[in-house]
């Protein structure tokens, strides 16, 4: 199962750099003010949708390492940790998230695959304020990349041990 493997690796590795680097320009953005976070938040449309693939593409690689891969006890938990971590990014993501993206988009004019995913789900509630869906948007981009982090080590590992 080494292209699985490297498959899966590659795929996590993806989704790991797509919120880290979220992750790591927090501290910068919530700097902003209201009128330069709002001109900056809809730059990552199309780039960051078209990464976005890698991520259930990794659940689903990971759930057939899981199966398929190895059954010694220390890589496969480590594989079934990875997938949950993964479950977790991409939980985050359509709970927190996605409707707070619906918010940063309102102005931006959207058709074909972005306006069908950006469209999918449910919407923020916009009477809550700006400096509210800010640090949603942020902090849950945070806990996307620790997870993808943990997801990362966790099958890393298991491929050196196994």
């Amino acid at each position: 199962m080494p292209i699985l493997e490297l498959v899966t690796l590659v795929l996590v590795v993806l989704v790991l750099v797509t919120a880290l680097a979220h992750a790591l320009e927090t501290t910068g953005k919530m700097r902003l003010d209201r009128e330069q976070y709002l001109a900056v938040q809809p730059i990552y449309y199309p780039g960051f949708t078209f990464a976005g693939g890698a991520e259930p593409l990794s659940v689903i690689a990971l759930a057939l390492l899981t199966y398929f891969g190895p059954t010694e006890p220390t890589p496969f938990l480590l594989i079934v940790l990875a997938l949950l971590a993964m479950m977790c990014v991409s939980a985050i993501y359509w709970v927190v998230t996605h409707p707070v993206n619906s918010f940063w988009l309102k102005e931006t004019e959207l058709a074909g695959a972005g306006k069908t995913f950006f469209s999918a789900g449910s919407k923020a509630d916009e009477d809550v304020g700006w400096q509210t869906m800010r640090d949603r948007w942020e902090y849950s981009h945070v806990a996307r990349a620790f997870f993808a982090l943990i997801a990362f080590l966790c099958v890393a590992v298991a491929l050196v041990v196994y």
